[in-house]
């Protein structure tokens, strides 16, 4: 626990070249991506992941806090780390996918992945039609949604973003994920669409979690100014 964040991390037994802070979905939970934080950890990387406020074993409600929760898990992971500078990236889902386009640029992220990743409208919406059953402060999380959209945040995003989504997503329409990808800013981004499948079908993909690593290992490299493999 870490200022009233319940958190789970995972650091390789030799120097990691950098972390990754993943990021859950509207009433998930840290432990149904340790699957991706465990393969991290084999690639040699650190991974965190932590319970959103409202959810799991993390205390309060979702609130105005978002962005400095996640801004402090990253920290943690860099003090971890023990280097304030190391390069980090932020993977998440739904949810997830949002937060981590809008916290990208503020904890400097070298790299994102964004699977099947809701709008701030969306979420809005879901919120007032009452179809999340998370703990919420309504009119905090409406405020920050509403402060931060997700198109304005990958449009001035330096930071190379991979974008998956299954085009059978019955909760996240495909052409969402598009959209963003038109608006990427690096040529290192890249945007794949999985025919069939459902909203939370990429996430646990074992061939589709390489491709993610793949994209945050050469994110950090770069980051980090080694040679890019």
């Amino acid at each position: 626990m870490h200022d009233g964040l319940a958190y789970s991390l995972w650091l390789p037994k030799q120097p990691a070249r950098g972390g990754v802070v993943v990021l859950h979905g509207a009433g998930s939970c840290k432990e149904n991506h340790h699957d991706f934080a465990r393969a991290a950890l084999g690639a040699g990387l650190a991974a965190i992941a932590f319970d959103q406020r409202g959810h799991g074993e993390s205390e309060g409600s979702l609130d105005g806090r978002v962005l400095d929760d996640v801004d402090t898990i990253a920290t943690l992971l860099r003090d971890r780390l023990n280097d304030t500078r190391a390069p980090i990236a932020l993977r998440g889902s739904s949810m997830g996918g949002y937060l981590a386009l809008v916290c990208a640029g503020p904890v400097g992220a070298a790299a994102v992945v964004a699977i099947c990743p809701a709008s701030a409208e969306s979420l809005r919406r879901g919120l007032a039609e009452g179809r999340f059953t998370f703990r919420a402060d309504e009119s905090a999380v409406d405020a920050f949604l509403a402060a931060h959209d997700e198109l304005d945040a990958i449009a001035t995003l330096d930071a190379p973003v991979l974008l998956l989504h299954a085009e059978g997503d019955e909760q996240v329409p495909v052409e969402h994920s598009r959209e963003l990808a038109e608006l990427t800013r690096s040529a290192r981004s890249r945007l794949i669409v999985v025919p069939g499948g459902h909203h939370r079908s990429v996430q646990h993909d074992p061939d589709l979690r390489a491709v993610s690593l793949r994209f945050i290992e050469r994110g950090l490299t770069r980051a980090a100014g080694e040679p890019a493999q």
